[in-house]
């Protein structure tokens, strides 16, 4: 465990295990065992105990003897959606070109080494963001891009099978969105959230960081030009070597005005 936080070794364990949590990280499989995480971690399993008291007593897991500990929270149990969404959800066209140009342009600029990539079954928060049922096959790829200075970022998409297929040598010639445009997919928008993670310990030895490490974080869902999903992506970089720049101008008239934004660079380095 590194010192980044000043935090005991149990809180910065909590905080990383939370996020994993809320990220659907351990619904299949449940939490690993004390021994597991204290290897991961590498602390004693008292550590390990107490971090798992303040998830159940923030009832986000529960410990079940003889089943072990799972979250609390309700997945979804089939692929099914609320059609009524889908219908007053507003419509992307296009208004993409600055974003995926940052995104190809990163892409051709940086080295990639392809952690895995395979052929896996939607789990149900995949499937909700890319509006499929559970359990239809994906191409689940885990990459980590890295410039001249070292590793900067850890890259996890999914893209479902029926969207494109491609194998882990594609990967590793060209960014994946040339690669669906390869396959025939026409771009028509995007919506990306930005936030901020903890570095757990798998993570933390991909980019040369610190257990506790803050970290950027992107989840980014990107549609066709009919409004379909056709990739998600979550990525955690590191942001002292990563920066993402926009520019925010005021429309509307004098008792309206807003502010809207136009990316401009995602720079790194």
């Amino acid at each position: 465990m590194g010192t980044s936080l000043p935090l005991p070794k149990y809180h910065q364990i909590y905080l990383v295990l939370r996020e994993q949590l809320q990220e659907g990280r351990f619904d299949q499989d449940g939490v690993p065992g004390e021994l597991a995480l204290a290897t991961q971690f590498e602390v004693a399993r008292i550590t390990i105990r107490k971090a798992m008291e303040m998830l159940v007593a923030d009832g986000l897991v529960s410990r079940r003897p003889g089943l072990g500990t799972w979250p609390t929270r309700h997945a979804p149990t089939d692929g099914a959606r609320d059609s009524s969404s889908a219908t007053t959800r507003p419509r992307q066209k296009a208004h993409l070109v600055g974003l995926m140009e940052n995104i190809v342009n990163m892409g051709l600029r940086t080295s990639v080494h392809v952690l895995d990539s395979e052929l896996v079954n939607a789990s149900p928060a995949v499937a909700e963001s890319l509006e499929i049922p559970v359990g239809t096959p994906v191409h689940k790829s885990l990459r980590v891009r890295s410039t001249e200075a070292g590793p900067l970022s850890h890259i996890t998409t999914y893209v479902p099978q029926a969207v494109a297929n491609f194998s882990r040598a594609d990967l590793e010639r060209q960014p994946l969105l040339m690669l669906l445009e390869a396959a025939g997919v026409e771009f028509g928008g995007a919506t990306q959230t930005i936030g901020a993670r903890l570095a757990d310990a798998q993570i933390g030895r991909h980019l040369d960081v610190a257990v506790g490490s803050a970290l950027l974080s992107v989840v980014r869902l990107v549609r066709d030009v009919n409004d379909r999903p056709v990739q998600l992506l979550h990525g955690l970089y590191r942001p002292d070597r990563y920066q993402y720049q926009l520019q925010l101008s005021r429309v509307g008239d004098i008792d309206a005005k807003v502010w809207v934004s136009e990316e401009l660079s995602a720079q790194f380095h």
